[in-house]
């Protein structure tokens, strides 16, 4: 075992680690080089390289300097944990599970440990494993909120509605600042007249302390104040919800925009005629779209079949992706090099990665959305792997993304024009992909589900090779865990309202609605 750091070295592990929540990763990789020059035998050194390895998605790299911490210290959780996702990152999955079971069976007593067991095994969209462990550290930790609040979570993402309601409520009864547990609250179920929280939501904003974040109690009062039919005030709380997150966040819808435009040149027919061959397998199953456009419905549509299992909302993909290209700075230069990928590896590399999480059933859901970005990837690396599109009215789509508190990704969604401009390069990509690679998915409209749920499952089952179970059509049945923003919508029975929710928003929705109708996209 190592010493820990002190003086000088403390102080120089403080800055590399400022460095990397700055993701100025060029600068960190020269500190930290030169550390581990001096301090080969610092097992703190190594752990950032992993980080810094990580950043730059040289993920045999992270796991090399992973490993070389836990050489240094082998009883430290932080390098197991490391191990852990750097072995996910390089795809093996199957090594990172067995990784975190061993984590498991030697953590004790320790609640910092269960609760990075919790969120390591959502991130895996492994559910009622996080909510074995989330419910462990609030057992270890019964006043903490934090452990109630991750306790609460797991709860909903396996169903448990009714238990994570009355947590909730005694959650904010004690920390009323929690807006979070505020949001998930009213996310739960449709609030009624007679049993709301407005009033409690509006007094919560009035009074609330100093310094705390009232983000994610605006979008809880916008919810609330829907479900009870009042719409302005509703899009008024929104508005100011949404206009405070995207202030803190450092995003350029520009940035994306020419992300799409790159992978139109990059992947055209040239490319796609002269790519290679790809990897021949089955399995696979790709539901993309916008979030919020039903590719959570349709997943679990799919799964109450017996030869359907899903991986959820996983970036397998995306890592796959990465391992092939290889290192690389920046979105322009990353899709020039997916474009140079061997597809047969790339497939190879990918189904993998997904074997490791264990599923036996011959059809497995990959459930990512923005996997419509790597369609042409994905047509020519998986040849025989089944893809369904979600689409949705264009202003049906846009607001329930706007109106929706997402904890990762999707930066886009917080300002009507960044969504208008997004939505406008999505479209032109889609369009892009119909051309170059026709009759290859399923454009399955959220519309026609609704209206026509069996004709349009029938469509869908018929797509991915699968005979007709009726058991598809009582897919809020299944009690399979999910954690996505609609895990309470999916276990109700398809419901028409959410159709033309927008219309209640026309006037104002309107710049967007002249942002698409300007850029060619129907929204009549």
């Amino acid at each position: 075992m190592t010493k820990p750091p002190t003086g000088a070295d403390a102080a120089e592990i403080r800055r590399i680690d400022g460095l990397l929540q700055r993701r100025q990763v060029p600068e960190a990789r020269t500190l930290c080089d030169a550390m581990l020059m001096r301090h080969p035998d610092l097992a703190e050194g190594w752990l950032l390289l992993a980080r810094i390895n990580q950043q730059s998605g040289d993920f045999t790299g992270m796991l090399d300097a992973a490993r070389r911490a836990l050489a240094l210290e082998p009883l430290s959780t932080v390098a197991r944990f490391t191990e852990a996702e750097a072995r996910q990152h390089a795809g093996d999955v199957a090594g990172a599970r067995a990784t975190l079971a061993a984590i498991e069976s030697n953590a004790g007593a320790d609640s910092g440990t269960w609760r990075r067991l919790a969120e390591f095994h959502t991130q895996l969209n492994q559910h009622e494993h996080a909510a074995t462990c989330a419910i462990r550290v609030a057992t270890l930790k019964p006043y903490d909120a934090q452990a109630a609040f991750a306790k609460a979570s797991a709860l909903i993402a396996v169903g448990r509605m009714d238990e994570a309601e009355a947590l909730l409520d005694e959650l904010i009864k004690r920390t009323p600042d929690d807006a979070d547990a505020w949001y998930n609250r009213a996310m739960l179920r449709r609030q009624t007249p007679e049993r709301n929280h407005v009033a409690a939501l509006r007094a919560a904003l009035a009074s609330r302390s100093p310094g705390s974040s009232p983000i994610a109690l605006h979008y809880a009062l916008a919810k609330e104040l829907e479900d009870l039919g009042e719409y302005a005030d509703s899009f008024a709380a929104l508005a100011k919800g949404a206009a405070a997150r995207r202030k803190v966040l450092s995003y350029r819808v520009a940035s994306d925009e020419q992300a799409i435009a790159s992978t139109i040149r990059s992947f055209d027919r040239s490319w796609y005629d002269g790519a290679g061959p790809g990897f021949e397998v089955d399995g696979p199953i790709f539901v993309v779209g916008l979030p919020r456009s039903g590719t959570t419905l349709v997943e679990r549509i799919l799964v109450r079949h017996e030869q359907v299992a899903t991986v959820g909302d996983v970036n397998d993909l995306a890592l796959a992706v990465m391992r092939a290209a290889g290192p690389m700075d920046g979105k322009e230069e990353l899709i020039k090099a997916a474009a140079r990928i061997k597809p047969a590896a790339l497939g190879e590399s990918y189904w993998g990665a997904i074997q490791g999480y264990g599923h036996s059933r011959p059809f497995i859901v990959d459930k990512s959305p923005l996997n419509y970005l790597y369609l042409g990837l994905i047509a020519r690396a998986l040849p025989r792997a089944r893809i369904v599109h979600l689409r949705r009215h264009p202003m049906a789509s846009c607001y329930a993304m706007f109106k929706t508190l997402f904890r990762l990704g999707y930066p886009f969604s917080y300002d009507l024009d960044d969504l208008g401009h997004y939505y406008i390069a999505y479209h032109r990509l889609m369009n892009y992909w119909r051309a170059l690679l026709p009759g290859r998915f399923l454009d399955l409209d959220y519309e026609s589900l609704v209206e026509d749920q069996e004709g349009t499952t029938r469509k869908l089952l018929e797509h991915c090779g699968l005979p007709w179970r009726d058991a598809c059509l009582r897919f809020h049945e299944n009690p399979a865990p999910t954690a996505t923003a609609s895990a309470a919508q999916v276990r109700r029975p398809i419901y028409r309202e959410s159709l033309v929710l927008w219309q209640n928003y026309r006037r104002e929705l309107a710049p967007l609605a002249r942002v698409l109708a300007h850029n060619g996209v129907r929204i009549e």
